[in-house]
């Protein structure tokens, strides 16, 4: 079965951990423990990943440098796409050491219409308290916006139209090769009316991207990995209830928070109405049993 798994960046940096090259590669090898053991089970996997934490750093690194930084949030999402898809690579490969890799940078077309430029909503970089949030905007010009207790920066995020390099991915994968891409949801792109391209200030949401490589790439299942184990009913209420295995058309009624599990459920939904396939949501860890329809939330169009 081919799988495209999709790590969340809170899943490679856990919520609250300094952002720091150990504690992600240590949080990069818990994850390739639980892909090896996919892998162990006969399944085909392409890997995803998000970002939102590593790129806002980088952005704020490149803002701390003395002419005030310059590097638009397509390339600094490029460079986490690199750097993040390096430490899976080579952490997967010391497992699983009779396999072959490649990590892909990958270019996602979006519409330069797209009226999320106007509604950022796509949190990046580490949290702060309210009053840091609200000084930090000030100071450079960021939209902010709540994030469970927490605040944090947001950024256009785009609709993704087509995944560039599948043509490329799908040749990969069909010679037994494990592929890294989209890394960050990919490089968000625009086409100009002469066929060119070129990079916008935008992140992509990785788990939308993800659905569309998936259908692209004609997979048997998409797999969203994340920091929690379920998607719930009523979260954050007494009422709150884990969604074990339920159709498209229950879940698709209900509201989700925008910058989080909003966009995984609706990923699901694009990907199982369009392909008839199941979508899966849960905690990394619980990923083989998820697959196994044992854990997590499973998305069908049927019972």
């Amino acid at each position: 079965m081919l799988i495209v798994v999709a790590l969340g960046g809170n899943a490679l940096l856990r919520r609250g951990e300094p952002m720091t090259a150990e504690n992600q590669r240590a949080n990069v090898a818990r994850a390739a423990s639980v892909l090896a053991g996919l892998v162990g089970e006969g399944h085909s996997i392409v890997i995803t990943h998000g970002n939102g934490p590593q790129v806002g750093l980088l952005a704020l690194q490149a803002a701390a440098t003395p002419d005030g930084g310059t590097f638009p949030l397509d390339v600094l999402g490029a460079e986490s796409a690199g750097m993040i898809g390096y430490v899976i690579e080579q952490e997967l490969g010391n497992l699983l050491r009779n396999r072959l890799f490649a990590t892909l940078l990958t270019q996602v077309k979006v519409d330069p219409r797209d009226p999320a430029f106007a509604r950022p909503t796509k949190p990046i970089g580490p949290v702060y308290d309210e009053a840091t949030a609200r000084r930090l905007a000030a100071e450079r010009g960021w939209q902010i916006a709540p994030d469970g207790d927490k605040w944090r920066r947001v950024v256009p995020s785009p609709r993704p139209l087509e995944i560039l390099e599948a043509s490329v991915i799908s040749f990969l994968t069909e010679r037994n090769v494990i592929v890294i891409c989209t890394g960050g949801g990919g490089v968000p792109v625009v086409e100009g009316t002469d066929g060119s391209l070129r990079g916008v200030e935008a992140v992509i949401d990785k788990d939308l991207a993800s659905s569309l490589l998936a259908r692209q790439l004609k997979a048997d299942m998409l797999l969203m990995l994340t920091d929690v184990d379920a998607v719930y009913a009523d979260y954050g209420t007494p009422q709150a209830r884990a969604l074990r295995r339920v159709v498209t058309t229950e879940i698709s009624g209900r509201n989700f928070p925008a910058g989080s599990m909003g966009p995984k459920v609706g990923a699901a939904v694009e990907f199982a109405e369009a392909t008839g396939k199941p979508a899966a949501i849960g905690k990394l860890d619980d990923a083989l049993a998820i697959v196994r329809g044992e854990r997590g939330t499973v998305i069908t169009t049927r019972t």
